[in-house]
């Protein structure tokens, strides 16, 4: 009695591995890759940050109203608190989109997921921006000598 083994299937044919248009395996790949390099520049942007929040001057008692306003006007505090407002928004939508592609297994669960996190996602990263692009350090009762 002999066994037939049967061929294995190619996953060129098999329905089920059938990947859709090209686009979304490079938009896959890039995801993949921005999560990568967004990492590691997170990782500098977060320690610039602790650093100069908490290790110089008076550490956490230091943080005031005050403080913010000083930092925020160089405009180089600026940009950096912004790329890491924005980077760690893309990357962490970026995660939570990865899971709900994961998890989900409905098509219309998956879209109504993903419209409410890159809705949740643009609300605060415009609103992050317009709070450091319109931040007034003088506003009333500022406790600033400039004011």
């Amino acid at each position: 009695m002999s066994a037939e083994i049967a061929e294995p299937r190619s996953q060129r044919l098999d329905p089920k591995y059938v990947r859709g248009p090209k686009s979304r395996g490079n938009f896959e790949m890039l995801a993949w890759l921005f999560m990568r390099l967004s990492g590691v520049v997170l990782v500098i942007l977060i320690f610039g940050h602790l650093i100069a929040n908490l290790l110089t001057g008076e550490g956490v008692n230091g943080l005031s109203f005050g403080f913010v306003a000083g930092k925020w006007a160089d405009p180089v505090w600026q940009f950096w608190d912004l790329a890491l407002l924005w980077l760690s928004m893309l990357h962490g939508t970026n995660g939570v989109r990865t899971i709900i592609n994961d998890y989900a297994e409905k098509h219309a669960t998956r879209a109504w997921l993903k419209g409410l996190l890159y809705v949740a996602t643009i609300f605060i990263i415009v609103l992050g921006s317009l709070v450091i692009f319109t931040f007034d350090p003088c506003i009333v009762n500022s406790p600033l000598p400039q004011c």
